[in-house]
């Protein structure tokens, strides 16, 4: 069984205030006894620490029984930090303006070398002129640019419930990219 992740990350490169929604949606999945209060080794990330997925993860999903209870890997990664999540495999680097509807895919994934450092949130079409936070643009397969992101450790074949994306989202303020990585 191969490990994959869902990340849920919001359509805004710099979302204000970011480290304490991080904490305030921590604090909200621990309450609803989705993932459990203190951090252990069932993540991938630097230290490998991450929040354990805990009995109320089942009430958000539409498939429970795929849930990786048991697995070594099964936790909530918060990154408070600048990032750019793509899925790792044949991730195909399209993209196009919602201005005038053409593919800028190259162009705009050779922007990200100012978008990382936070020189820039937005993005102008190279074909129309059309400006817009990098995440306003229309993605094949989807991605998402944030200083934001919460990484699911082998929840996706799960699938979350859209009401739990929706709420999810109410709480950050912002719509919710969902990307999903195979690693």
């Amino acid at each position: 069984m191969s490990d994959q992740q869902i990340i849920l990350v919001p359509q805004i490169s710099s979302l204000p205030g970011h480290e304490a929604k991080a904490w305030a949606l921590l604090r909200w999945l621990v309450k609803r006894n989705i993932v459990e209060e203190q951090p252990t080794t069932c993540g991938r990330g630097g230290r490998g620490m991450a929040y354990a997925i805990a009995p109320g993860a089942r009430q958000i999903v539409q498939r429970p029984e795929l849930l990786p209870f048991g697995r070594p890997l099964n936790g909530l990664e918060v990154i408070s930090k600048r990032c750019i999540y793509t899925p790792t495999i044949d991730f195909k680097e399209e993209a196009g303006c919602p201005g005038c509807r053409r593919e800028i895919g190259e162009a705009l994934f050779d922007s990200l070398e100012e978008w990382m450092p936070g020189h820039t949130d937005n993005f102008r079409c190279p074909e129309c002129g059309h400006e817009d936070d990098i995440n306003g643009f229309l993605f094949l397969q989807s991605c998402a640019f944030s200083n934001l992101g919460f990484i699911f450790n082998n929840w996706d074949e799960a699938r979350f419930k859209p009401r739990f994306l929706e709420e999810f989202a109410e709480r950050l303020g912002y719509p919710v990219s969902q990307v999903l990585v195979r690693v």
